[in-house]
């Protein structure tokens, strides 16, 4: 059996930086700016309440969702990818893995940690928080407090005097308005560079930006194509659903998520959102949790959303989320990825036949659920890049090749 954790040998190019060293109060001081950044981020990545203001997710008095153990040497599974021969612990290895949890018909049967991350450590989930948030919204569809026909400026008319005029809410959760969203990382002055120091993970020093996510989605005015007719990846669109899970039910997100899914679920530690100076939750990726617990929510899929005798999550919105993909709208660098992927209800699902569904963050985290197998792939990661199409399409083979492995 496998220890419980280990700080597992690296490569150079990702060993853990050693910031707030107890026995040396006077090293450098991580940037307020740049810590979401490499080579920060593989500290920073399970600090965030460090780093910057949060907002708890309560686990709630519930009893946990057990998972039982059945673990298995998996590590010298062998695959190829791009006519590479691999083994699964080289491709942990080679990833800048920090966590990594196989789950096969209830129980955990592989589960190891790197880069000093321990079962209850908490790790920034990046934009698997879009699919969390996705769930949530699903919840309150089958309650009839949200309808996704409807259009988004009825649960905010603010949005009336932008792009969003006109955008139905089930547009927002494909991502296919036709609203203009600059997703670049790395151009000056983009809506995503803006939405970093909107969301207060960087001291925003520039008086004519965005303070808060709000007044950045006011100031998306201008639209470049007919709404429902494309995707294309707007971060921000999680952030639109966000305030409006807000406004619908009068409550904060974190305590939303806390109350129709953390709690209800099972989960063993607290979560945590981060939030921008208006306090309100950063949706499209600020949620931070135990790489277990990512397990758990992958599990509760798993179980068509049941967890005990509880409903927590509609599986008639789990299975219309994994059926009703249009792979016609998904188009150009996404399938590089998924060749014959979609986006639905803020989930990727692999394709239509499969069906398999995949939360995917950026710097590698991948959550990868094939309900059918019974099979669940949670890989926490901080990659050296900010996004790569090799490292993802090699996690998916990954993916497959250990979902062989148990199932044949």
């Amino acid at each position: 059996m496998l220890p419980p954790y280990e700080d597992h040998a690296l490569p150079d190019l990702f060993q853990r930086p050693r910031y707030r060293d107890p026995l040396n109060p006077g090293a450098p001081l991580l940037p307020r700016s740049g810590w979401s950044r490499p080579p920060m981020h593989r500290w920073t990545f399970q600090h965030i309440r460090e780093m910057t203001p949060t907002a708890q997710v309560w686990r709630g008095p519930g009893p946990v969702m057990p998972l039982s153990e059945n673990r298995q040497e998996l590590g010298s599974v062998a695959f190829t990818f791009d006519g590479r021969a691999l083994t699964f612990d080289g491709f942990l290895a080679d990833t800048a893995t920090d966590g990594m949890l196989v789950l096969h018909r209830g129980a955990i049967v592989y589960e190891r940690y790197f880069n000093d991350m321990k079962p209850h450590s908490q790790h920034l989930s990046m934009s698997m928080a879009k699919s969390m948030v996705g769930m949530v919204a699903g919840i309150l569809v089958r309650r009839g407090v949200l309808d996704p026909a409807a259009p988004v400026t009825r649960y905010l008319p603010e949005l009336a005097r932008t792009a969003y005029s006109g955008a139905t809410l089930q547009h927002v959760l494909d991502m296919t308005t036709g609203v203009v969203f600059d997703e670049s990382y790395t151009t000056p002055g983009s809506h995503m560079v803006k939405l970093g120091y909107a969301c207060g993970w960087r001291v925003n020093d520039n008086p004519d930006w965005p303070r808060t996510l709000w007044e950045l989605i006011l100031t998306l005015t201008e639209q470049e194509r007919p709404h429902g007719s494309l995707f294309q990846y707007r971060s921000i669109e999680t952030d639109v659903l966000g305030f409006v899970l807000e406004r619908v039910t009068a409550t904060p997100l974190s305590e939303l998520v806390s109350r129709e899914l953390w709690g209800p679920m099972g989960a063993q530690e607290d979560g945590y959102f981060t939030v921008d100076h208006g306090g309100f939750a950063l949706a499209d990726g600020g949620f931070c949790a135990s790489l277990r617990d990512y397990g758990r929510f992958a599990q509760l899929i798993i179980n068509g959303g049941r967890h005990g005798d509880r409903q927590v999550i509609p599986s008639s919105w789990i299975e219309e989320t994994r059926n009703n993909g249009n792979t016609e709208l998904f188009q150009g660098f996404f399938r590089e990825t998924l060749p014959v992927g979609a986006y639905h209800n803020k989930w990727w699902i692999e394709d239509p036949k499969g069906r398999a569904m995949l939360a995917r963050g950026i710097f590698g985290q991948l959550i990868y659920i094939d309900p059918e197998s019974e099979y669940a792939f949670v890989k926490l990661s901080t990659w050296p890049e900010v996004t790569s199409v090799p490292r993802a399409r090699e996690a998916i083979a990954a993916a497959h090749a250990i979902r062989r492995a148990l199932c044949g």
